[in-house]
């Protein structure tokens, strides 16, 4: 603000506008004019003076400015009236801000020594000592105003940008101010239970796959196939196999062990054992290894009648004979009851039947391993995958486990293994529905086959379509040879026929099956 431009004091006619002459009559406190507040609020804002003044004198003197400095002491002569003028712009001192004066970042006048004492946190030099005759000092109740003023503006100023901030920030808009009360609220929880069926979650007491890993793996071992060399074993082919029992017995495919001169097992921890081959069934692509050993960790045998569509399976083994313990990989059932074909499909034994599939990973060198349900339990022998042009297709084949120990345990037993037979030719039979469509209806009869026909020989005729089997539904024939499978020779079978508009119930006593057949 310049103060040139300020109104003239009424109180003094024929002054100057810029200048204001003190009343120093009887020292008593007169009211300011306007002009003096702004300047002592201008010199309030100005920097300190390089040269600070002598104390003041305890002894009341009049005024000698309108900022109502100190009279001089008794050894200083009182200074000739002088009209104030502002001095010119100038840095601030830097002795003041040693002294603790506040920093100032904008050059402005210089102050009185009076504000400097005001600010000051240490005073330059110590004012001398009263005499026991001096009257105490006139408080400068005039110093107080221009700070209140000061003090007051600043306020004004500070709280109108605060204002003008809040405004921004958008804290006058159209809401609820905040409560400082503490609020509780009451939300009502509805707690809802979702069932997850898979590896980690299951409504039968299923596992993760981590802990279906640490209970299954000690069972599953790497089966080298080799030969005797001058240096010792020869490898030239690995799979992998299930140990069945404690004391040595087990499980691995057909193909993995056939026309083999040596075997061998090598167990998770890198034990190995020789092997001898017990029995080997090409048909259903089982065989059963034994080695002299005991306190082994046999595997808990599952079930898959009571499994569906889309419930775990996780298939272990050691794909590749690659060396670092077994593999792990998860998915689910995807189907049951396959007619796989692992060959040309011209021999009987390149067609398996009542295959699992699963969409877990089966890897190369995996043949032999274990398909297992949620909690760990064998429900097949992974055997075959998927592949076409592109690769593998993600389709896993496995031996469902009913079949698996009807052929491990005859093969245990008596080192072989002989197939129940009927003695038909089958064909699928289907009749029609109201609305045209075709459903599957049974296995019709087109032929014996044996000397004798078990069938045959029980009153069967060609023609006959075969609908239920031991209490359970035929819907085509690969159904009826799958469960036919799991029976051995001699078993007596209940087979329920239509006949025209008859329905004829037989027991047949089941053969064996010829080698060629």
């Amino acid at each position: 603000m310049d103060h040139t431009d300020s109104e003239s004091d009424p109180g003094a006619s024929g002054s100057d506008p810029g200048e204001h002459t003190p009343d120093i009559g009887d020292g008593a406190e007169h009211p300011k004019t306007l002009e003096q507040s702004l300047r002592e609020i201008h010199d309030l804002l100005t920097p300190e003076s390089s040269s600070p003044q002598p104390p003041a004198d305890a002894s009341p003197a009049p005024d000698s400015s309108a900022t109502d400095t100190p009279s001089p002491t008794a050894e200083q002569a009182p200074p000739a009236p002088a009209t104030p003028t502002l001095a010119a712009p100038q840095e601030p001192d830097p002795d003041s801000a040693a002294v603790g004066a506040a920093p100032i970042t904008e050059p402005t006048s210089a102050r009185s020594d009076e504000m400097t004492d005001s600010i000051e946190t240490t005073p330059a030099s110590p004012p001398p000592a009263a005499t026991p005759t001096d009257r105490p000092p006139r408080q400068p109740r005039l110093r107080r105003w221009p700070i209140v003023v000061l003090a007051l503006l600043s306020g004004l100023f500070g709280a109108a940008a605060a204002v003008g901030y809040l405004f921004v920030a958008g804290a006058f808009d159209d809401e609820a101010a905040p409560s400082t009360t503490p609020v509780t609220t009451t939300i009502p929880v509805t707690t809802t239970t979702i069932t997850i069926q898979d590896a980690t979650s299951r409504t039968d007491g299923g596992t993760d796959a981590a802990a279906v890993g640490r209970k299954v793996v000690p069972s599953i071992v790497t089966v080298e196939i080799g030969y005797e060399a001058s240096a010792g074993f020869e490898l030239y082919g690995s799979g992998s196999g299930v140990v069945l029992s404690a004391d040595g017995y087990i499980v691995t495919n057909h193909h993995v062990v056939e026309d083999s001169d040596l075997a061998r097992v090598v167990f998770q921890d890198g034990r190995i054992y020789s092997a001898d081959i017990v029995g080997s069934d090409a048909r259903t692509d089982l065989a059963v290894l034994t080695i002299a050993a005991n306190g082994l960790s046999p595997i808990e045998i599952g079930a898959t009648d009571t499994m569906e569509i889309g419930n775990v399976a996780i298939a272990i083994g050691n794909p590749l004979g690659l060396r670092g313990g077994a593999s792990l990989t998860v998915g689910v059932l995807s189907a049951f009851d396959r007619e796989v074909i692992t060959g040309s499909g011209y021999d009987p034994n390149d067609t398996l039947f009542g295959m699992l599939q699963t969409d877990a990973p089966i890897q190369q060198g995996s043949s032999g391993g274990a398909l297992v349900d949620g909690t760990g339990r064998l429900i097949g022998i992974t055997t075959a995958i998927g592949v076409s042009s592109a690769g593998a297709e993600g389709i896993g084949f496995a031996i469902p486990i009913e079949l698996v120990t009807r052929i491990t345990d005859e093969i245990i037993e008596t080192g072989s293994v002989r197939h129940a037979f009927l003695g038909v030719s089958l064909q699928n039979s289907y009749a029609e529905a109201a609305d045209g469509a075709q459903v599957p209806s049974g296995a019709i009869i087109i032929g014996f086959a044996g000397t004798p026909s078990a069938a045959e020989a029980a009153g069967l005729e060609i023609g006959d379509i075969i609908v239920d089997y031991n209490g359970t539904n035929v819907a085509d024939r690969e159904q009826l040879i799958s469960g036919l499978r799991r029976l051995e020779v001699g078993d007596v079978v209940s087979i329920e026929v239509k006949r025209g508009d008859e329905h004829l119930t037989f027991d047949v006593t089941l053969g064996e099956r010829p080698p060629d057949q």
